[in-house]
């Protein structure tokens, strides 16, 4: 049995109700994961006030360094955390994005979950939707 079925390819109603369980889970992956707190992990840049825009571009410039390693180890931090940590949680996520219930992932392998993941990724619609949805989170309009 294949995995055909995916956010990209679903009826109206079949979309709306699997996002709003992937919502569900999605939250609680980020509150395991902690992955919204190891991103707030940088660099403290004082820019003092009144600073034109020269002198915070000088300052951010010879902060550059730092914050890309800052950058690079809070990615890897979060790659440990999602994938060695906590990876029953992040299956359960990629599975319900392809219509399969937490207790089933096993069933299939991988390469099918990212097949159907990289249709959901090439559909300009889909990542529109919840480019949308992170926006609203994003400004305070919570859809939890």
């Amino acid at each position: 049995m294949a995995l055909t079925k995916n956010l990209a390819n679903c009826t109206p109603r079949e979309f709306l109700t699997q996002t709003n369980k992937l919502r569900k889970s999605a939250e609680k992956w980020l509150k395991v994961t902690d992955v919204m707190n190891i991103r707030k992990n940088v660099p403290q840049i004082q820019i003092p006030d009144g600073a034109t825009p020269e002198e915070v571009s000088k300052i951010m410039d010879k902060h550059k360094k730092e914050l890309s390693e800052r950058a690079k180890s809070n990615f890897s931090e979060i790659l440990d955390s999602i994938l060695e940590k906590h990876p029953d949680e992040t299956l359960e996520l990629l599975a319900l994005i392809c219509f399969v219930e937490p207790e089933n992932v096993n069933d299939y392998k991988m390469t099918e979950y990212l097949t159907n993941i990289t249709e959901i990724l090439s559909d300009e619609a889909v990542i529109s939707f919840f480019t949308s949805l992170m926006r609203l989170e994003q400004t305070g309009i919570s859809i939890a």
